[in-house]
């Protein structure tokens, strides 16, 4: 049954950003036809099977009343966090259901509408909450925030206190400074999603550099005699960085009789030497502004998706291919610009191109169902899934092992300032 239940589902996902900026958790949304039968035992160990014992935290987030009814009657005690909406808990027996499965020992974690928080007779029955912010509370967040910054005097401070608490988990944060309150100054657990445009609408102004970290780190892996394939890895886990390197192996300094279309093909012609030169080029000028970071992470998923997507068998050359289509495919935030005059400026191969640019083409499916995941609405992808005849239970089987497997390497400090 465990092969058949992620069949009968649909997903989506959001991801769960730690103070470090590092991917500390999932929000898996779990969707159901009502008309299906999916029961808790089935699907937990489904997720088990495809989920890492490194991966990130898991939370569920699961829209069918039934289904969780059923998770908080049988979850076992190891089983991943299960959310609990605030609308949920009207109905007393889904109310009772969770204080018993408090008692029995399971991760439970509270969500609610903007303003809402949980009742003081249920509080204690979950270990975090999920708060939205009003637009009022994100307002008294920031003056504290900005009070703290301007170094008011703290006898001042303390008569206005942030709605913001440690410990809990923060969604729908809208700025780059109530992202920081969250964090940086109130402890918060995580932040649910990032504000990727307005974090880089403060670089409007000025190109987005390479980050620092990953730079240091191809450095240090040249040096250690790392493989190509590792090498190659990393270079591809750095959007502006892959971006850069197609454009400077295809630059007309070198004299290269042949385009480079790929990151590897690019790794094989110029060689170590050249690129570790190259590297050190760029290493003055990358950046430390940990807030981009999420940015990052979260193209390359999108891309490592896009990538277990592609059917088993296919070459490594196209599962490389199909890899860059997707990390291209947001490029035009990074950089400013149309993604058309972005793509303009690399030789990229008809396939990425149709699919970014003309959303035709063999990979068009794949980018199209990689972007509706990254969201809570599951019927969307599930239609999607049908639309282009792709099996819903390969595509959650794909999302699993890509988000089970999504962890940063911090690189080992050798050359960093």
């Amino acid at each position: 049954m465990a092969h058949t239940v992620l069949g009968s589902v649909s997903l989506g996902y959001q991801l769960l950003w730690s103070q470090l900026r590092q991917l500390r958790g999932v929000q898996l949304f779990v969707g159901m036809d009502d008309t299906r039968i999916v029961d808790a035992h089935h699907l937990l160990s489904a997720l088990d099977e495809l989920w890492s014992e490194q991966g990130p935290t898991l939370l569920l987030s699961i829209q069918s009343d039934r289904l969780l009814g059923d998770m908080l009657d049988n979850a076992p005690t190891d089983s991943p966090w299960i959310e609990v909406h605030e609308s949920q808990l009207r109905d007393p027996a889904m109310a009772q259901r969770v204080h018993q499965a408090h008692q029995r020992g399971l991760k439970l974690i509270w969500r609610g509408e903007p303003g809402q928080r949980p009742n003081t007779a249920l509080a204690p029955c979950f270990l975090r909450n999920v708060v939205s912010l009003t637009a009022e509370e994100a307002l008294a967040g920031l003056r504290v925030s900005l009070r703290k910054q301007n170094g008011a005097d703290p006898t001042q401070t303390s008569r206005v206190t942030s709605p913001v608490l440690a410990g809990h988990v923060y969604e729908s944060v809208a700025s780059r400074a109530l992202v920081e309150h969250c964090l940086d100054e109130q402890g918060a657990w995580a932040v649910a999603g990032w504000p990727m445009e307005e974090v880089l609408l403060g670089y409007r102004h000025r190109r987005i550099q390479p980050g620092h970290r990953a730079v240091v780190h191809l450095i240090e892996a040249i040096d250690a005699d790392d493989s190509v394939e590792h090498i190659e890895r990393l270079l591809s886990e750095e959007p502006i960085l892959a971006y850069r390197f197609l454009r400077y192996a295809n630059s007309a300094g070198l004299g290269l009789r042949t385009e480079i279309e790929s990151i590897r093909h690019g790794l094989l012609v110029l060689g170590f030497s050249l690129l570790r030169c190259w590297l050190l080029e760029q290493l003055p000028h990358a950046t430390s502004d940990m807030n981009l970071q999420p940015v990052r992470t979260a193209m390359v998923v999108r891309a490592r998706l896009m990538e277990t997507l592609l059917e088993a068998g296919e070459g490594d050359d196209l599962r490389r291919e199909i890899y860059l289509c997707g990390l291209l495919s947001q490029m035009d935030l990074m950089l400013g610009e149309p993604l058309n005059a972005a793509l303009a400026r690399v030789p990229l191969s008809e396939r990425i191109t149709s699919a970014i640019l003309g959303l035709t083409g063999p990979y068009m499916p794949c980018l199209d169902v990689a972007t509706a995941l990254e969201s809570p609405h599951t019927d969307a992808t599930r239609e999607l899934c049908d639309t282009h005849q792709m099996n819903i239970e390969e595509v959650n089987r794909a999302l699993l092992r890509t988000l089970s497997t999504a962890r940063q390497h911090p690189a080992k400090g050798l050359l960093l300032v």
